[in-house]
């Protein structure tokens, strides 16, 4: 369901929206603050009646949530979420293209697109707010947060589920490149690899598995480089880092991909070594006026 940012009790500030939290109808709570206390545990209900005296967590009338307010099962809350100091990405996006109805965005490594986890300010959609003053921008599809290339969004939510449902029914034809520094055999390629993907372990790796197969992606040989050979990859599924699991099941994994073949636990962030992974072309019918439109990263790997 979309959100209607301009029913929102609280304003977009810097950026950044208000969170929202629906109050379960099975509330066993006394109070508000009992239910978020354990809920974000992480918070915890000393600093949750801080931001409640503070006038920062409303319901959706727009009145003040204060620590002594009572449970309401289905009530809406909302409230800034406040994390820990973020570190600064030091890449920068781009807008590509931006009219009434998306906005194109080239996006670097390291940037997630939407706010989640630890990551809030910086991420793509918070940065592009504070750049065109949109509060109305949502992303319509998603890339990793460790991979740079284009990503659409709305402009205009009365469009958007036109934009959103060319994504749903994969009728976005999206090419990534990616370079990797295994052995290759020129003969091997091009190559369609299909694969039934399920999640994995750890719970944020995906893997392949037996059974019928969920995802697609055709990989062509490009170019052979002193620092690797770069691969074309084009996913005609969209499963969570399935370009990443297929190259991966090949023999040719992304160079400094720290989760496929292998985890790399433990290792700290390094912007000096970005997953050599880019999503490099988007091309589909626009909806609204039937026109084909195509769109290309100015990134490189």
């Amino acid at each position: 369901m979309r959100r209607d940012v301009s029913r929102q009790p609280l304003p977009t500030v810097d950026g950044v929206a208000p969170s929202r939290q629906t109050l379960p109808a099975s509330g066993r709570w006394e109070t508000v603050l009992d239910f978020l206390a354990e809920r974000h545990t992480s918070v915890g209900a000393r600093v949750w009646a801080a931001r409640m005296r503070a006038g920062r967590v409303v319901d959706e009338a727009g009145r003040r949530v204060s620590p002594e307010s009572p449970y309401r099962a289905g009530a809406c809350v909302y409230y800034y979420r406040e994390p820990e100091a973020e570190t600064r990405v030091p890449f920068e996006e781009k807008i590509l293209h931006l009219d009434e109805h998306v906005l194109v965005a080239d996006k670097p490594h390291f940037l997630a697109v939407a706010p989640a986890g630890r990551f809030l300010r910086e991420t793509l959609l918070v940065r592009l707010k504070q750049k065109t003053g949109l509060d109305t921008l949502a992303p319509v599809h998603r890339i990793d947060r460790e991979t740079a290339g284009l990503v659409v969004f709305s402009v205009n939510p009365e469009t958007r589920g036109a934009y959103a449902t060319l994504f749903q029914r994969r009728e976005v034809s999206k090419v990534y490149e990616a370079l990797s520094s295994a052995p290759h055999a020129s003969s091997d390629f091009p190559v369609t690899r299909r694969s039934r993907i399920v999640a994995g372990e750890p719970f944020f790796r995906m893997k392949e598995a037996e059974g019928e197969p969920n995802s697609e992606t055709r990989v062509r040989l490009l170019q052979a480089r002193a620092d690797g050979t770069l691969y074309e990859a084009r996913p005609l599924t969209g499963r969570k880092h399935q370009v990443r699991v297929h190259l991966a099941a090949l023999g040719i994994p992304i160079l400094n991909d720290r989760l496929y073949p292998e985890v790399i636990a433990d290792a700290p962030e390094d912007f000096s070594a970005p997953l050599k992974l880019l999503a490099r072309s988007l091309s589909f019918r626009d909806p609204l006026t039937g026109r084909e439109r195509y769109f290309e990263s100015e990134r490189r790997l």
